[in-house]
């Protein structure tokens, strides 16, 4: 099996993959998400892991290679020691330098984090031509990449539960609230009021920074990731595909393509 993780700032996303001989087979056969916690230790983390596997039917000794896009640097040691001490393998990481070929058209490739990495290579690699990726995370990410298969850049925009945090922090009177699609844009109560702005508001943002791509760039495919997609893509009807495993299928194909120069 293999064995990917996409360490994000919220939420760790861990995908298992069969193997047919040495080849991963593509799709994770299953995945499981934990909260990403700075303090845990490489045992806290391992002691979630194995109970998962346990507790689904899987046999964690299976497991030969594992690899790892990561966006909290503070951990990557500690998952670094989780995978040489429980799996007895060496961790390969998903960053500028494995990044599966990616060519980076402008811009500094090491400012590349290694989620958007793996989500360019793989809608090059299962979409084909050029592409807009929507990564609907902790941030907001929009990651273009032209019909050669290079990554041109992109924009960030703070996530909406960021926005909803700040709103409640900074604001005294102001609750915490769900992100959820509101029945109308006129909010009669605080919470709905909320609501509408962040929903509509993150609808505006989006629709906004297409249209804007699209007149620097001939766009194939607009393709959405993220925790938050399927809540969105009902009003943008810009998008045309949802892919919930594609930064963990990207970190697949990267390891694929490294193995395969070795």
């Amino acid at each position: 099996m293999f064995l990917a993780l996409d360490v994000g700032n919220t939420n760790i996303t861990v995908g298992l993959f069969e193997m047919d001989a040495d080849k991963v087979l593509p799709k994770p056969q299953r995945i499981w998400r934990m909260s990403t916690t700075k303090g845990r230790t490489a045992d806290e983390y391992a002691t979630l892991l194995m109970d998962m596997f346990y507790y689904n039917g899987f046999d964690a000794k299976k497991v030969k290679h594992v690899a790892i896009a990561s966006v909290v640097p503070a951990l990557n040691r500690v998952f670094e020691e989780l995978v040489s001490k429980y799996f007895n393998k060496k961790v390969f990481f998903v960053n500028h330098i494995n990044n599966g070929g990616l060519v980076f058209k402008a811009g500094n490739p090491k400012e590349a984090g290694a989620d958007r990495i793996a989500d360019a290579v793989a809608s090059y690699s299962i979409y084909g031509g050029s592409c807009i990726v929507i990564d609907f995370g902790t941030a907001t990410t929009f990651d273009c990449i032209d019909s050669k298969g290079r990554y041109l850049g992109g924009s960030i925009a703070p996530g909406p539960m960021i926005s909803a945090q700040s709103l409640s922090l900074k604001t005294a009177q102001l609750p915490q609230v769900e992100m959820k699609k509101p029945s109308k844009s006129i909010g009669t109560t605080t919470v709905e009021c909320i609501q509408s702005g962040l929903f509509f508001g993150y609808v505006g943002l989006i629709k906004e920074l297409i249209a804007r791509i699209k007149k620097e760039m001939k766009v194939n495919h607009i393709i959405a990731t993220g925790g938050l997609a399927d809540l969105m893509i009902s009003e943008i009807k810009e998008i045309q595909a949802v892919a919930p495993d594609l930064t963990l299928e990207g970190i697949r194909i990267i390891w694929e393509k490294r193995r395969g120069k070795k």
